[in-house]
């Protein structure tokens, strides 16, 4: 049976502070499913610059995705997620778009993520990648960081409980 797909107008435009409850209720979900990692709504707040969501003219959250800058040629795609009655009519594919041209706009050129959703990262040209991705020096900054999405790109032991079924992919953007 096919599945229905719901077509909806939409824009991609930067995240407010007034949409951080809207997009934990988005990713509470995926979070349920252990799809998404579960984060508290400062950390949110925090980021908030980093986020893209897609909004109907309604003023109704239908995806979100963020842009978080790792080195000087490198950042990564994280909590990228569509409402489920959404899926499939293109909104995550403009948010990765959005983020794509972002990234390029700080001069980042490598775009990583962390996926369950294989098919749709590689449809969209990112590609598995193993654990070595930055020269050992690049590699003995970025250990530094507290940042938890770093040490899961880095495969650091301390988070392999939060990596585990994940695929690390990697896209080089021009």
């Amino acid at each position: 049976m096919a599945e229905h797909v719901v077509r909806t107008e939409y824009t991609v435009r930067r995240a407010r502070t007034s949409d951080v409850p809207k997009i934990q209720a988005l990713i509470e979900p995926l979070v349920q499913e252990r799809i998404l990692l579960g984060k508290e709504r400062v950390v949110f707040y925090e980021a908030v610059q980093e986020f893209r969501v897609a909004e109907t003219p309604e003023g109704e959250l239908i995806g979100c995705g963020a842009l978080h800058v790792m080195w000087e040629d490198l950042g990564e795609v994280r909590t990228l997620a569509v409402s489920q009655k959404h899926l499939r009519a293109g909104v995550g594919g403009a948010i990765l778009a959005r983020l794509e041209e972002d990234a390029l706009e700080l001069g980042v050129t490598r775009l990583f993520c962390l996926t369950f959703e294989v098919p749709f990262f590689e449809r969209h040209g990112f590609l598995p990648i193993g654990e070595t991705v930055v020269d050992p020096e690049v590699y003995y900054e970025l250990i530094r960081s507290r940042d938890e999405g770093v040490a899961e790109f880095l495969d650091l032991a301390r988070v392999k409980p939060n990596t585990l079924g994940n695929t690390r992919m990697m896209k080089t953007i021009v």
